[in-house]
C-alpha cells in the first residue's frame, strides 16, 4: 500500500486538528486530551528500540518512511477505535463478546493474552535494562527490581484516570526530552532525513528491518484499550445532538498529538543511531552495546539520557499494557479483578521465563525480537473485528465507516499481516526476495 492512499484520509484529520488549535479553541480540547497519549506508549516502548537502533545503525536514515506510513496506519486505527467505543458505549472486547458466540470470543480472549504477555515481555525487558544501564546493577537484580516498578502507579489509580494519565504523560515528555538531547549532540544531517522520510526506498537487505518496524507497530492491545480509555470522556450529554460527533473530532485530535509525539521519539532513535553509529562505520548487536558506544562518541550525557529514556518507556508501557489486559478479560470475560493482582500475576508469567533466559545467558536484544514476533500473530484477531464493527450501519448508526474509510482499513490490515507473516516466516528460517 502506497503512503499517498492513506495520505488521503489522514491529512484531511491533521488539517481539520491544526485548524481547531489555531481557531484558539483548544482550551475546549484540552480536557478531551490523554486517551490516545495512554495509548502512544505503546507505540515507542522497548520492543520498538530494538528495530529502531538497527534500522538506524544498518541502513542510516533509509526506512525513515516506513515509521510515517506505520503512524498514518495508526492514525486512523485508533481512529476507529475510539469512534466505535463512543457510539456503542462498549470497547471492542465487548463489542465481541456481544456479538460473536462465545468459543470465537474465548479464542479471541486467548490470542490477546497470549499477545500481551509478549508484549509485557519486552517492556518488563526494557524496563530492566534501563535500571541496569543507569545504576550499573547487574541484570538479574534489576529484572527482579522491574518486578515491582509499576505496582506505585498502578495504586495511584484509585485517584482517577486523570492521574494516571498526567503520569503517562510525564513519562512521555522525559522521553522526548531525552531524545531532543541525543538528537542536539548528534548533529544528524537533516537534508537525508527530509529526504528518507517521504521518498520510499526498500531492498533485500533491508525489508526483514523495515518489517519489524512496521509489524512491532500497530498493537492490538492499544486498539482494545483506545476503545475504553474514551469511555472516560464520555459525559451524560453523550445522546445530544452533535455531541458524539464533537467528541470523535477532539478524539482525533488527541490521536493525532500523541501519535505523532510517538512517531518523532522512533524517528529519534533511528536518526541518532544513524548519526552516531552507521556515520562511524559502527555495527551494534545490544541495546546496552549501544548505550556503552554512546559514552566515547557523544559523551556521558547522551548515554544518561538514552538509559533514562528507556526506563521511563518501560514503565509507562508496562503500566498501559496492564490496563489493556484488564479492558480485555473484563470485556471478553465479563471478569472483573483487581489491577493489582492481573499485574502480580503477569508479572509472575513474564518473569519466570525472563530470569531463566537472562540467567543462561540469552541476550535480552533476541527476547525482545522473538516477543515482537509472538505480538504480530494477534494483531489480525483485533484489526479486523474492529473494521467489521465500525463499517456496519446497525452497529455505527450515521458514524458508520465511509466506504474510502472502510477501503484504507482493510488495505491497511491486509498490509500489516501480509508483512508480519513474512517477517513469522523468515523468522523461523524462510528465504525471500521482494
Amino acid at each position: 500500500m502506497s503512503p499517498e492512499e492513506i495520505l488521503t484520509t489522514a491529512v484531511d484529520r491533521v488539517k481539520a486538528s491544526a485548524s481547531m488549535i489555531r481557531s484558539g479553541r483548544w482550551r475546549e480540547v484540552l480536557p478531551y486530551l490523554g486517551p490516545a497519549f495512554l495509548v502512544s506508549v505503546g507505540y515507542m516502548d522497548p520492543g520498538n528500540w530494538g528495530t529502531d537502533i538497527e534500522g538506524g545503525a544498518r541502513f542510516n536514515y533509509q526506512l525513515l518512511w516506513v515509521l510515517l506510513l506505520s503512524n498514518l496506519m495508526a492514525i486512523l486505527l485508533q481512529s476507529m477505535s475510539a469512534k466505535l467505543g463512543i457510539v456503542t458505549g462498549r470497547n471492542l472486547a465487548e463489542n465481541c463478546r456481544e456479538r460473536f458466540s462465545r468459543p470465537v470470543s474465548i479464542f479471541l480472549w486467548g490470542t490477546a493474552e497470549v499477545a500481551m504477555i509478549g508484549t509485557d515481555l519486552a517492556e518488563f525487558l526494557g524496563s530492566a535494562i534501563g535500571i541496569h544501564l543507569l545504576f550499573g546493577l547487574p541484570l538479574l537484580t534489576a529484572v527482579l527490581i522491574t518486578g515491582l516498578d509499576v505496582f506505585v502507579i498502578l495504586w495511584l489509580q484509585r485517584y482517577g484516570h486523570r492521574v494516571v494519565e498526567f503520569i503517562i504523560i510525564g513519562f512521555v515528555a522525559i522521553v522526548g526530552w531525552c531524545y531532543i538531547v541525543e538528537i542536539f549532540l548528534a548533529k544528524p544531517e537533516w537534508n537525508l532525513i527530509a529526504y528518507h522520510l517521504v521518498v520510499p526506498h526498500i531492498d533485500s537487505a533491508s525489508i526483514y528491518v523495515a518489517i519489524g518496524m512496521l509489524g512491532a507497530t500497530v498493537m492490538p492491545h492499544n486498539i482494545y484499550l483506545h476503545s475504553e480509555l474514551i469511555q472516560s470522556r464520555v459525559v451524560a450529554n453523550r445522546h445530544e445532538p452533535g455531541f458524539r460527533k464533537k467528541l470523535f473530532r477532539f478524539a482525533v485530535v488527541d490521536s493525532t498529538l500523541a501519535l505523532n509525539m510517538a512517531l518523532l521519539v522512533n524517528a529519534a532513535i533511528l536518526i541518532m543511531s544513524a548519526a552516531v553509529f552507521y556515520r562511524n562505520g559502527l555495527q551494534v548487536a545490544s541495546i546496552e552495546e549501544a548505550h556503552t558506544t554512546l559514552v566515547p562518541l557523544l559523551g556521558p550525557v547522551a548515554a544518561f539520557a538514552f538509559a533514562l529514556a528507556l526506563l521511563c518507556s518501560g514503565i509507562s508501557s508496562s503500566v498501559t499494557g496492564t490496563m489493556a489486559g484488564q479492558v480485555v478479560m473484563e470485556g471478553f470475560l465479563n471478569l472483573r479483578i483487581r489491577p493489582w493482582l492481573r499485574r502480580l500475576v503477569t508479572r509472575l508469567i513474564v518473569m519466570v521465563p525472563a530470569v531463566m533466559a537472562i540467567a543462561a545467558g540469552v541476550e535480552p536484544l533476541k527476547i525482545l525480537v522473538l516477543s515482537q514476533v509472538t505480538l504480530s500473530f494477534q494483531l489480525p484477531f483485533a484489526i479486523i473485528p474492529l473494521i467489521i464493527f465500525t463499517k456496519k450501519q446497525e452497529i455505527m448508526g450515521e458514524y458508520a465507516n465511509r466506504p474510502l474509510t472502510t477501503f484504507l482499513a482493510v488495505a491497511v490490515a491486509a498490509t500489516i499481516i501480509f508483512l508480519n507473516v513474512l517477517l513469522l516466516y523468515q523468522a523461523f528460517g524462510g528465504t525471500f526476495t521482494l
